[in-house]
């Protein structure tokens, strides 16, 4: 996985604390789906490790630990429903099971928020998960993020990107 540190700014903003929590929740959820850990050791090893604190000489950004745990919980509630919609949204013959498992958490913590958080603008969620991609994969991996929650985000929030038809 690839090294997603990033020093602490002095002052911290609401949207940079959930800017890091999705963070933490992509890098929680792919360690779920590689490792096989569970939610309770995974909130309890984010939480008292990661989340704000000093590792291996680098600074955590603090995250919203409250949105962390609701997106990380929200996706492993919800996953069986957020697979085929994110599978419906992929190229044919690119199953999500086919894609890296980075990815994958990715695309299920932005489908998830497009679905269930609607506090947040849904064109903010695709452009944070786009940039959360981007700590991981190339750009044109990026893109199939940004393509794939675009058209998952018309079918939840219409009004905010214009249906699709």
């Amino acid at each position: 996985m690839a090294d997603t540190r990033k020093p602490a700014a002095p002052a911290e903003k609401k949207a940079n604390r959930r800017g890091a929590a999705r963070l933490a929740a992509v890098q929680a959820l792919y360690q779920m789906d590689i490792a096989g850990a569970g939610i309770n050791d995974i909130f309890a090893e984010f939480e008292s490790h990661w989340l704000g604190n000093e590792v291996e000489g680098d600074t955590y950004l603090p995250a919203e630990a409250a949105f962390f745990r609701d997106v990380v919980s929200g996706v492993v509630r919800d996953q069986k429903k957020l697979d085929p919609l994110i599978d419906e949204a992929l190229s044919k013959g690119w199953p999500l099971k086919r894609i890296e498992a980075i990815l994958r958490a990715v695309l299920r913590a932005g489908a998830y928020e497009l679905q269930h958080r609607k506090d947040v603008p849904g064109r903010v969620v695709v452009s944070e998960y786009v940039d959360v991609a981007n700590a991981f994969v190339d750009r044109e991996e990026t893109g199939m993020v940004n393509a794939v929650l675009d058209q998952i985000g018309r079918q939840f929030r219409g009004d905010e990107f214009g249906r699709s038809n």
